[in-house]
């Protein structure tokens, strides 16, 4: 898909059908070929060869999966059905509007839960299928694979964050800088604690530890799944971290934007670094930094007579998130390494690097691949950004659909009966304190010290 995307760069457009679903107030116009290329065909149609496209991608990692293929075929369907009827409806103004998107939109009102609502959504379709509805459940299970579906995604991801980290090369070195040092700071000072906390104060087992603390102090899904693999925890641990991540952005999603702008709005760039730091999910985080970025330039030129420049608190909050994703690929490696020398060594066994490659999650090699690649490009070519940037938009689109049918796979394979002896009342309470009680407000100090004093350019006249 990677790969198919950047055929855009040499003049043919090969994904440029698949569909994109906006947020909409009228659902016929909400589906729509993501390329202009492509605009005369219909939104059903693009979704149709959406559909199709990824089948057929799919029966090969499932045929490598050793997989039963016309089971599995059966179950995507009407998984990639679900998933959709999900992402679409997360995608309604009403539920998904941001404040600074309501006005364009015309609606006086809405839930502000960016179309990732869909996630949850789709989350919840998921339990319901899961715990009331086992021949369903039992009819999908060919094709329930949280894991396949997120570590595509995440791959796909790299490339998409390679397009942000071009975009935030306009933002000053010195802020770069302070976002890297604020990333390396917040990953020695949130993880250990979590870590220490889920073993110390609820007896949670490394097992369960590890996904836990890189859920909650890194980057959510991506670092619970990512920390899974690498130290080989069984499939339910990241899949139930990661959907409390989900659950817990969207209330940060709905509190830290408001916060920042009544306490932080002569503040604005420590309130960008913030919401980069604070919210877990990718697109949570960016969309809490562009309702601060609206809401805090608002009030300073309301309070302070100062008209800041559009866009960048919300840079702020995007550099640091994707510090912040980069950085996943090096701890998964340096908890492959601890757990294979560490944890599970056996005695007098020498630790070689074949160990250490077993554990490491590969995914992040692809992950890594794509964001340097893209950044590679954009740099040594700058002429051939806008077409990087619309190879990415067009391999992003598949990127949500991995991502929706992810959390719909974690919700089937989410018995409440067996969380419940799994734990999951203890993990939520290590969620709750530890995100509330510690990371937030360390996240604030981390941010405050690294960015306090930095004001975005004045808009002139």
């Amino acid at each position: 898909m990677f790969v198919c995307s950047l055929a855009l760069l040499f003049g043919f457009d090969l994904l440029g059908w698949a569909v994109a679903t906006s947020v909409w107030t009228t659902p016929g116009k909400a589906l729509a070929p993501v390329s202009k290329g492509y605009a005369a065909v219909p939104g059903l149609l693009s979704l149709g060869a959406t559909y199709v496209f990824l089948l057929i991608v799919l029966l090969a990692g499932a045929k490598a999966l050793h997989a039963d293929l016309k089971r599995f075929t059966q179950g995507f369907t009407i998984i990639f059905i679900l998933s959709y009827c999900c992402w679409f409806l997360g995608s309604w103004a009403y539920i998904a509007a941001t404040p600074d998107k309501r006005q364009a939109l015309k609606i006086g009102w809405s839930l502000n839960l960016t179309n990732e609502s869909g996630f949850i959504i789709a989350l919840l379709a998921g339990l319901i299928i899961g715990n009331f509805l086992p021949r369903v459940c039992n009819f999908l299970k060919e094709a329930i694979r949280p894991e396949l579906y997120i570590k595509t995604a995440i791959v796909i991801l790299g490339g998409f964050l390679g397009v942000t980290a071009l975009d935030q090369r306009r933002l000053a070195s010195a802020m770069l800088f302070q976002g890297l040092c604020a990333i390396v700071c917040a990953y020695l000072v949130f993880w250990p604690l979590v870590y220490f906390v889920a073993r110390r104060y609820f007896g949670f087992s490394r097992e369960w530890a590890a996904p836990l603390a890189s859920g909650i102090s890194i980057c959510g899904v991506s670092a619970a799944i990512a920390t899974g693999s690498a130290i080989r925890a069984r499939a339910v641990v990241p899949v139930m971290v990661s959907s409390l991540v989900v659950v817990f952005s969207v209330v940060e999603l709905l509190i830290l934007p408001f916060a920042a702008q009544h306490f932080l709005y002569r503040q604005p760039m420590v309130a960008g670094a913030w919401m980069g730091l604070a919210v877990k999910t990718d697109g949570a985080a960016v969309a809490s930094g562009a309702i601060a970025d609206a809401l805090i330039r608002a009030k300073a030129l309301s309070t302070s007579g100062l008209n800041f420049e559009p866009g960048w608190i919300l840079g702020v909050s995007t550099t640091v998130k994707v510090f912040i994703d980069i950085f996943i690929g090096v701890w998964a490696f340096l908890l492959a390494w601890i757990w294979s020398a560490k944890i599970e060594r056996r005695q007098d066994e020498q630790v070689n690097a074949g160990q250490i490659w077993q554990r490491f999650p590969k995914f992040i090699l692809g992950y890594v691949a794509t964001f340097f690649l893209v950044l590679a490009i954009g740099i040594a070519v700058p002429t051939l950004v806008p077409k990087v940037k619309a190879s990415m938009a067009q391999a992003n689109v598949f990127r949500s659909i991995f991502f929706v049918m992810t959390f719909f796979s974690i919700g089937v394979v989410s018995n409440f009966r067996k969380l419940w002896q799994e734990g999951i009342a203890k993990l939520t309470a290590v969620y709750v304190l530890c995100l509330f009680g510690y990371i937030i407000w360390v996240g604030l100090l981390i941010s405050w010290l690294f960015f306090h004093g930095m004001l975005p350019p004045i808009v002139k006249g």
